[in-house]
């Protein structure tokens, strides 16, 4: 019952938080960027909140249980690295061009085909993303709630709806806020119960034990050979197969700065690698303290039955408000690009556009996550076509502009490869060893460098 008046009240909260941030809410601008004024003390949760939901929280920790240190590649390894290295190489360029959304980045740098395209290319792999975060949180719900899966989706979808309708960019950033605050709260609870369970009241000998009692082969960060290029592959996914996209972007837009933008990737990209660390070794003490888990999520038994029902609490406020975080900016970043780069072609851009569009994400994904898990995981694939279609020309656009027919051929071969691989089943691209999303994509960065300024 206690746990069901947290989530209630932390429902309530969330929701007052998007009305009170509707009232800030005075154009499009304030809307979809909340105005260009985030300092750091808003813009780091916020970008922290980016990808920090259910896979850094359940599915990383499970995979790492399995798997050993080497399933973290992809998450929280390659997530943050990714926010370091959009500090360094895309933030301060990216900003300076005063761009509201990432295809408007590339009608400025190649042309409104590329804009068109980079629009078309990006908004279908969200759908996915965001069905398998109303799964993973309405499954929480049920588990504390006892309510009806269906019923748990549409409360799950309706609460980060209702919000994010209300608020935009500002309803996101302020309770990212709020729900990252819980999240660095929980988890380090979580982790400091864990450790003084395994050290008998001392936790400095229970992180002793953790590691003294982890197999060698589970303490691999980087395997070699073969594994280790599947290693490579996952991790190359999570640090450049995210940079391309509208909802890592639109919270380097609304920073207040160049300055602000770059210290506010480099420093949610070191907080992300550490909160990160928590679920990931907290996996690794389950053999310890629940060695007959069995199929279990590994942090939900050890909230459910091993923690202090007052712990629990915490830990289920702590995964409500990661995947909340996530969930509210994967709904807003592809509907400002309908609103803006695709709807915005044929009417003006209004206010009540992009919350048509905020509704018209919402539901499509609430229906993906619907038909079950096989067609949002079909979904999730394609946002591997962020990496093998516009990460070139966004990195190259930034530091060496070409033309729009590169930058077309580059999207085209890209993304042509990608799905004629994936039609097929093939893995390796041309049925060699080099996977699948790496190998397309180098392959459109050699069609992108050709001269095609001198063909007529």
């Amino acid at each position: 019952m206690a746990m069901v008046v947290a989530l209630a009240v932390f429902t309530v909260a969330m929701l007052a938080i998007g009305v009170f941030a509707q009232q800030r809410v005075t154009d499009v601008e304030e809307y979809v960027v909340a105005g260009r004024s985030l300092g750091l003390t808003l813009a780091v949760p916020t970008l922290l909140a980016t990808w920090f939901g259910a896979g850094t929280l359940l599915v990383a920790a499970d995979e790492v249980r399995t798997n050993g240190l080497r399933a973290a590649a992809l998450d929280p390894l390659g997530a943050g690295v990714c926010l370091l290295l959009a500090a360094v190489l895309i933030a301060g360029p990216l900003w300076s061009r005063n761009l509201t959304t990432l295809p408007d980045f590339y009608r400025q740098t190649y042309g409104p085909r590329a804009e068109i395209w980079a629009s078309v290319l990006m908004v279908p792999g969200y759908l996915g993303w965001i069905a398998a975060q109303f799964t993973a949180l309405a499954g929480l719900l049920t588990l504390t709630s006892g309510l009806p899966p269906d019923a748990s989706l549409v409360i799950v979808a309706g609460v980060g709806l209702i919000y994010t309708v209300a608020g935009g960019m500002w309803a996101v950033t302020l309770t990212d806020a709020v729900q990252m605050a819980l999240v660095v709260v929980g988890l380090f609870v979580l982790a400091a119960v864990v450790l003084w369970e395994l050290g008998d009241g001392a936790p400095l000998a229970g992180a002793q034990r953790l590691w003294a009692e982890t197999p060698a082969d589970r303490r691999i960060w980087i395997p070699g050979g073969e594994e280790g290029v599947v290693w490579g592959t996952a991790f190359l996914a999570g640090a450049l197969g995210n940079l391309p996209g509208q909802d890592l972007t639109q919270r380097i837009f609304a920073a207040r700065s160049a300055r602000t933008a770059q210290l506010a990737c480099l420093i949610a990209g070191v907080a992300y690698l550490t909160l990160g660390m928590v679920p990931i070794f907290v996996a690794l003490s389950i053999d310890t303290l629940a060695p007959d888990l069995g199929e279990e999520s590994v942090l939900a038994v050890l909230a459910g039955s091993l923690l202090h029902p007052a712990v629990a609490t915490v830990f289920t406020l702590t995964v409500a408000s990661a995947v909340l975080s996530t969930i509210d900016s994967a709904i807003l970043a592809p509907a400002t690009v309908l609103a803006r780069n695709v709807a915005g072609r044929f009417t003006p851009e209004t206010i009540g556009l992009h919350r048509l569009a905020v509704l018209v994400v919402g539901l499509g994904a609430m229906g993906v996550a619907f038909l079950g898990e096989d067609a949002y995981s079909l979904l999730e694939a394609s946002y591997e076509i962020g990496m093998v279609s516009l990460l070139v020309p966004l990195l190259m656009g930034v530091h060496w502009p070409r033309s729009e027919r590169a930058c077309l051929a580059c999207m085209a071969v890209g993304t042509g490869l990608w799905l004629a691989h994936t039609a097929m089943g093939l893995e390796g691209l041309f049925a060699s060893a080099v996977p699948v999303g790496l190998g397309s994509t180098l392959v459109g960065a050699v069609v992108y460098a050709l001269p095609w300024h001198r063909l007529s």
